[in-house]
């Protein structure tokens, strides 16, 4: 490169990207999912099929369906939202994603400006809570139990903004499956959340993008199934329930709102040969397809937290999950996640620190989240083992000789 750009870039970009070097050897972070588990045959197979039935919709933006999506996917989306999670869902209500971040992006490009406030948990996936403050939001954490989102917490702080003055543009939740803490928010409390909005006129934006992993039961009521007036933003995914790589998201919104994120959505259309294949493959093979996945992804889990208990005894504290892809866990006082993500990462273990996935940085910085659904049964004993050799090495914890499996 003999041209310097560096000049012309803006100033507020992010720092340059690295060329990827290859997934590390104990890889447990980010949404990967079981490489066994993605149905790549039945996927062929739809793809093969709707191709030579719709093909020629290729040549049109859109599929020749509109901004919104491939309609049949549209279809399908409100059909399983009404059967599996007792929304019921208009195909003119859902806009089809690129995946849920982009989902995210338009909300938050429609609603936010540098200064607002938004509410969030105080454990909250951290693509959110990155892209608020790069926008100038600032976000209030509410505390997370077993339970989900404490409501006691969250009506002293909304209470406590109207007397500023404030607003919140909106309350973000992940209330099943919570992304990191694994947390099912209760129906008691999203009812709850539904009223404390409503009086105070704020939005719920809910981001429901793994109610579909919960290992045993049916999944519980959306917020936005329960909400009558509108208030509710709603997003869910295809990405970790069929496959990640796919990229195929949807928001569900009132007309009103959806009418005025879709001019923001300036992509000329999803990818086409996803939303097809989809539409084509989900209603034959989606229902079991996803009862497939939870007992695998459940059997990971068990290997995961086995691990943990094994290698770390009582210092590693989690609740074991019902459901989802990570276990959050909570390290000694000593522990630095930080540090310990820069360690095991140049001896090819891979974790997410907490202070990323905490509205509270300082507050997460002995927190760590752990991906099983990517990794094998023997790839999660042995990288969690190495996690232990690493973090006893610079903390001295786990204390070795003292680890008793729980």
């Amino acid at each position: 490169m003999s041209f310097d750009f560096t000049p012309f870039f803006r100033d507020d970009l992010p720092g340059p990207a690295k060329p990827w070097g290859g997934f590390p050897a104990y890889n447990f972070v980010g949404g990967h999912s079981d490489a066994a588990s993605v149905p790549a045959t039945a996927l062929s197979e739809a793809l093969a099929a709707v191709i030579a039935r719709d093909g020629k919709l290729l040549a049109n933006y859109g599929i020749g369906h509109g901004s919104q999506g491939y309609l049949p996917l549209r279809e399908y989306i409100a059909r399983m939202l009404e059967d599996r999670a007792g929304m019921a869902t208009e195909p003119g209500q859902i806009l089809v994603t690129t995946g849920s971040l982009q989902a995210m992006d338009l909300v938050n490009t429609a609603l936010l400006n540098p200064g607002d406030t938004v509410i969030v948990e105080d454990v909250s996936y951290g693509g959110t809570l990155s892209r608020l403050r790069q926008l100038g939001v600032g976000y209030i954490g509410i505390p997370v139990d077993r339970d989900g989102m404490r409501m006691d917490a969250l009506a002293q702080v909304l209470a406590e903004l109207k007397e500023k003055g404030v607003t919140p543009k909106f309350i973000y939740t992940i209330p099943t499956v919570q992304n990191p803490s694994s947390t099912i928010m209760s129906v008691e409390r999203r009812q709850t959340l539904l009223d404390l909005a409503g009086q105070y006129g704020v939005p719920i934006f809910e981001d429901d993008c793994y109610a579909e992993l919960l290992w045993e039961g049916a999944r519980p009521a959306t917020i936005r199934s329960m909400d009558d007036g509108g208030q509710v933003i709603y997003c869910g995914s295809f990405s970790k329930t069929v496959a990640p790589a796919l990229r195929v998201g949807y928001l569900v919104a009132d007309w009103p709102v959806l009418s005025r994120l879709m001019p923001l959505k300036t992509d000329g259309g999803c990818g086409a040969l996803e939303q097809m294949a989809l539409a084509e493959y989900c209603p034959a093979h989606y229902d079991g397809h996803v009862a497939a996945l939870r007992q695998t992804l459940k059997g990971k889990c068990e290997t995961m937290a086995a691990a943990l208990a094994e290698q770390f005894g009582a210092t590693a504290e989690f609740e074991m999950p019902k459901g989802g892809i990570y276990i959050w866990v909570t390290l000694p006082e000593e522990v630095n996640t930080d540090r310990l993500t820069q360690l095991a990462g140049a001896q090819g273990v891979a974790i997410n620190p907490g202070s990323e996935w905490s509205a509270d940085a300082d507050a997460g910085r002995r927190r760590l989240r752990v991906c099983f659904a990517h990794p094998g049964h023997e790839e999660i004993r042995d990288g969690i083992a190495r996690l232990a050799e690493i973090c006893h090495a610079e903390f001295g914890v786990p204390v070795r000789g003292a680890n008793v499996a729980r």
